[in-house]
């Protein structure tokens, strides 16, 4: 499976995290005000479940901002490989790649917002939280840990001492759970009626933020990371050991940081993904920023696995579908179009100036370590855009122009399955004539993109 799809998001109504609702007044939906939550018109499901406003009221700046952000996945992806300007970043620093899994974890928690605002059983909603994390993590696996061979391999299976346990599903999957269980069981009693009040009610999110973060830190910088070694096969010469020398503490480069070495302590070498985005740093390869032969001198780790949806860069996630959560509490609180605008855009400011400062004083911004400038700089990005969504589609009411990526932002889990982990062009390419090469997909490759 292709690194860069991050359809994770994908936490929708396809694998039921949201249950729709009546409303009280049906007269009042979607009607000449636009106001899209009015928390008088919700009331609680009779099954005791979470729930989501139904169809006519939905968020339809949300579903535009899940099918833009599915849009453009699929761009980076496919054509990331030719311009290196919206591939991911080798190493420190973003381009356009590097937001879109942000993009989906800041639209998870303000979704979870509207999925647990009112419960009438916390235990009911744990156990399907839990569920549903189960859901994405197996789905992770299957789609993710190597069963599936390729475009160019028609075969499928893999070795149980080889299958990658983390991935983009999986990272959803944990910052899911942990976003749910605070808005679950971390939500004050108080009454919302001013920004100070909202910050009282759920005091306890970011106490949790504060922790993960603080952990992260601390893990970070201040774990001894000693030499390490790893194997690399070869049908003509075997196995080749490299001996990869760290020694430090508190380093963030490629080969002897933190975040490598518990995935490589708790996960098992053998179980991470065997293609890091590192190969393409001007170090490993003489083509940077592509991939190509590694330089004379090239460092050791430079052909060693990383996981960047390892175990401790996915906690850190968790900090971001948590800002994301924020966002909704502010949606499902306040009627008001300016002061959700305004409230929206000063912390996505905040953020953003955040990110950049830390970024200026040495804590770079990069994807694989997932730090806290690159939290901040794609937090307070995804609050800009979500703003701006939101003033065009539910405010000034453009939502003609979006029914593309409204229709892409509903069906965002088959359509990740389906197109942007290649499994319809894997079904299409199993039926050939004669031979695997005769088939559909290389005939419309041939005849319509190599003319």
């Amino acid at each position: 499976m292709n690194e860069d799809r991050f359809g994770f998001s994908l936490m929708r109504t396809e694998l039921a995290m949201y249950e729709p609702i009546k409303s009280t007044d049906e007269g009042d939906q979607w009607r000449e005000k636009k106001d899209i939550e009015s928390a008088s018109s919700l009331q609680i499901s009779s099954h005791h479940r979470p729930y989501l406003p139904s169809d006519k009221e939905r968020l339809v700046s949300l579903d535009v901002f899940r099918g833009l952000t599915v849009a453009l996945m699929i761009l980076v992806d496919d054509v990331g490989g030719i311009f290196p300007a919206i591939n991911h970043s080798p190493w420190d620093g973003v381009t356009l790649a590097d937001f879109v899994m942000p993009f989906f974890l800041f639209i998870v928690g303000v979704s979870l917002a509207f999925a647990y605002k009112n419960l009438s059983c916390k235990y009911a909603a744990t156990r399907k939280a839990l569920l549903r994390s189960f859901k994405l993590l197996s789905l992770g696996l299957f789609l993710q840990g190597g069963f599936i061979h390729g475009l160019n391999n028609l075969t499928y299976g893999i070795d149980i001492e080889k299958i990658r346990v983390m991935g983009i599903l999986q990272r959803i999957a944990i910052a899911y759970l942990v976003a749910a269980l605070c808005e679950i069981w971390f939500k004050g009693n108080h009454n919302v009626t001013s920004e100070l009040s909202m910050i009282k009610k759920y005091k306890f999110h970011w106490v949790v933020a504060f922790v993960i973060t603080t952990t992260y830190l601390f893990m970070l910088y201040g774990l001894y990371v000693p030499d390490w070694e790893y194997q690399i096969s070869t049908q003509d010469q075997g196995s080749t050991t490299f001996l990869v020398k760290c020694g430090v503490r508190g380093n963030t480069g490629p080969g002897c940081n933190a975040v490598g070495m518990l995935d490589r302590m708790l996960l098992g070498i053998h179980h991470l993904y065997r293609k890091p985005v590192y190969a393409r740093t001007k170090q490993c390869s003489i083509y940077s920023p592509h991939n190509g032969p590694l330089p004379p001198g090239a460092p050791s780790w430079c052909q060693a696995p990383f996981d960047p949806e390892g175990l401790l860069s996915s906690l850190m996630a968790t900090v971001t579908c948590l800002v994301g959560l924020h966002y909704g509490h502010i949606i499902t609180h306040f009627k008001d179009h300016k002061r959700r605008l305004n409230q929206w855009i000063l912390r996505s400011f905040c953020l953003l100036m955040l990110g950049l400062a830390l970024d200026l004083f040495g804590m770079h911004l990069n994807k694989p370590l997932y730090t806290l400038s690159y939290v901040c700089v794609t937090a307070g990005a995804s609050g800009f855009l979500f703003s701006t969504i939101y003033l065009m589609v539910d405010v000034y009411g453009y939502k003609r122009a979006s029914l593309v990526l409204q229709w892409m932002g509903i069906h965002a889990l088959p359509i990740y399955v389906l197109v942007a982990c290649n499994l319809v062009f894997l079904i299409i390419h199993g039926f050939y004539w004669k031979k695997p090469t005769n088939n559909l997909v290389s005939f419309t490759y041939f005849s319509f993109v190599l003319r």
